[in-house]
């Protein structure tokens, strides 16, 4: 039986862990209630129990990459609450390799997961959605610049920004807007071990001129401001989140009157 409400509805992909699952409970707190889409179903459950006395919680067990988990996701939502008001489009491949050691199946792993699968989730969402709704396809900051070892994820993160405009201009008259947010490296049980490396704080840390990491909730924030009214008239931008790193030479004080250690 369908729950006619007239509390919105999101759908999110990857909404089991990381970025995603911190999307789902700020959503939660602001009353949407949510079609999370994920592969461990133990995860799902623990999100729909965590959020149970905020808002109500429909899940999908499916890899997106499947044929039919678009269409499985927003028949979900349409049989379960009647409407779908956002696409969270968070599901992504982190394979990183330079170019020249990027294998065939590295390229049809990434496209898959972090390129096709969020073309065609959004392609099925508009059969679902009013003036009013949005897409919002979470990019990284290396889809703006390139990143060394970026190979085909750069590629993928690119060519999201380029399929949100495509959607914005094609559908933006209707109502129905596409962004992408795109952050820098977050802290998330994926990326955790790099915040000890050197090379990783000197190439972020160090480049980035604001005086703390990026953050789950930065995103989640972000995310909802671009799906909510205040943020209505805001179509085909990709939003960095990356303190500065993308759009400045920065450069820290301790990397500034380091001593350059040179080769032998």
């Amino acid at each position: 039986m369908v729950n006619k409400s007239d509390k919105p509805v999101v759908l999110i992909t990857g909404a089991s862990s990381g970025i995603g699952d911190g999307i789902a409970r700020k959503f939660a707190k602001e009353g949407w209630r949510i079609v999370a889409v994920a592969r461990r179903q133990e995860r799902l459950e623990q999100l729909k129990q965590d959020l149970a006395d905020l808002t109500e919680v429909e899940y999908l067990v499916a890899d997106v990459t499947e044929k039919d988990a678009p269409q499985r996701a927003v028949d979900l939502a349409l049989e379960s609450f009647g409407r779908l008001d956002c696409l969270v489009n968070n599901a992504g491949s982190g394979s990183w390799a330079p170019p020249g050691d990027t294998t065939d199946q590295m390229i049809d792993d990434v496209l898959n997961i972090s390129l096709k699968a969020p073309f065609r989730f959004a392609r099925e969402a508009l059969r679902a959605m009013q003036p009013g709704a949005s897409i919002l396809n979470i990019g990284s900051v290396f889809g703006l610049l390139g990143g060394l070892d970026g190979g085909i994820y750069c590629t993928a993160k690119a060519g999201m920004i380029g399929m949100s405009q495509a959607f914005a201009v094609q559908y933006g008259a209707k109502g129905i807007r596409s962004n992408v947010v795109a952050p820098g490296v977050v802290k998330t049980d994926m990326t955790a071990a790099a915040w000890d490396h050197p090379g990783f704080q000197r190439t972020n840390q160090e480049l980035t001129p604001f005086d703390r990491d990026g953050t789950v909730d930065d995103v989640a924030n972000t995310v909802f401001f671009l799906a909510s009214k205040d943020g209505s008239y805001i179509n085909g931008q990709t939003i960095a989140l990356d303190g500065g790193w993308s759009t400045t030479k920065y450069v820290a004080p301790e990397a500034l009157i380091c001593e350059r250690v040179m080769p032998e």
